[in-house]
C-alpha cells in the first residue's frame, strides 16, 4: 500500500511543479503590431576579407559511361516493307 501512496506523491508532484514553472499566457488585447518595421544599419561597419579555400578545384566524379538503352532491332525494316504489302 505505502508503495502505490508513493507513487501517486511522486506523481502529483511532478504535475504540481510543472504547473508552476509554466509561465503565464499573454492576455490577446495587449500585442500590438506594426505594419512595417525598418532597421538602419547605415551607421554599422562592415569589415572582413573574403574566405575562399585553398589550393585547387577537384571534380572527383566523372561522367559515367552507360550503354545506350535504345536496342535498334535487326529486322524491323523487313518488317515494315512486309506491312506494306500487305496494305
Amino acid at each position: 500500500m505505502s508503495k502505490k501512496l508513493f507513487i501517486v506523491f511522486a506523481g502529483l508532484a511532478m504535475l504540481s511543479s510543472a504547473a508552476i514553472a509554466a509561465p503565464p499566457a499573454p492576455a490577446g488585447g495587449d500585442v500590438s503590431y506594426k505594419q512595417k518595421t525598418v532597421y538602419d544599419f547605415d551607421d554599422d561597419t562592415v569589415e572582413g576579407d573574403l574566405v575562399r579555400p585553398d589550393g585547387e578545384f577537384v571534380d572527383s566524379r566523372k561522367a559515367a559511361k552507360h550503354s545506350s538503352l535504345i536496342k535498334i532491332r535487326e529486322n524491323f525494316i523487313p518488317e515494315m516493307l512486309k506491312s506494306a504489302e500487305d496494305i
